[in-house]
């Protein structure tokens, strides 16, 4: 399984949001590397299909089902949760991901 975490520096909710993705690989027995990737210029917002920071992506696709076509953003991240609007993915939507690539 191929873990991506995009980032830009100075984004306060890169670690606790790179926190939360490692409980849960943790907790579902996943092991391997997770790449963290500095965005750094809207130029790497686009060569990496970035969806704002921070941006998790399994196997090549962002774990926002909703948004994986869209545009490119060089900016903070807003994630729609059950519990509203988060700069943090939820745990369900993580947990998500990674049983839709398991399954793949």
């Amino acid at each position: 399984m191929q873990i991506r975490f995009l980032y830009f520096e100075g984004c306060p909710n890169s670690e606790p949001a790179l926190n939360l993705l490692k409980e849960v690989l943790n907790e579902k027995g996943i092991k391997g590397e997770i790449e963290l990737i500095e965005i750094e210029s809207e130029e790497d917002a686009y060569r990496y299909k970035f969806l704002g920071s921070p941006s998790i992506y399994i196997n090549g696709e962002d774990i926002e089902k909703e948004r994986r076509n869209d545009e490119p953003l060089y900016g903070c991240r807003v994630y729609k949760t059950i519990d509203g609007y988060s700069g943090i993915p939820s745990r369900e939507m993580i947990l998500y991901a990674i049983n839709e690539a398991l399954i793949q």
